[in-house]
């Protein structure tokens, strides 16, 4: 296809099949983040429990970059604790997609900052620290 972007096979394979779409009714860590410039919407909801982040779907309005990042960055963290989520950043989820297009590399940073969100709101919510300081 002409003008394509070259995506890896990873990343069409989170687009087309995503997984953890979807919200969770009673998540104690949701976050929110948009872009302006490319109108991306990405809404990210938690399960945390015991410090570990027992389940995490998401919401995404954007390009196949975006919903692939997300997808990703939800399998990435499901089981993980609190600390690994608040440590994962957007060239970590990049590179578990084998890589984005230069001019897509937004979408997993706006993955990383809905992670961060989250937890935000997950310390808001709990009064408890994400992250041991």
């Amino acid at each position: 296809m002409a003008g394509a972007l070259p995506y890896s096979e990873k990343v069409m394979e989170h687009f087309t099949n995503p997984r953890n779409m979807g919200e969770i009714e009673d998540a104690n860590a949701i976050g929110e983040v948009g872009n302006p410039a490319c109108g991306d919407m990405m809404r990210l909801y938690m399960k945390i429990e015991n410090g570990t982040v027992v389940d995490a779907k998401f919401k995404t309005f954007g390009c196949g970059a975006a919903i692939a990042s997300s997808s990703m960055m939800t399998e990435m963290i499901k089981g993980k604790s609190v600390e690994y989520a608040a440590n994962l950043t957007n060239e970590e989820v990049a590179e578990a997609l084998d890589g984005l297009p230069p001019v897509k590399i937004h979408c997993s940073l706006m993955a990383e900052e809905a992670l961060k969100s989250a937890l935000d709101d997950y310390e808001k919510r709990t009064g408890k620290k994400a992250v041991a300081s």
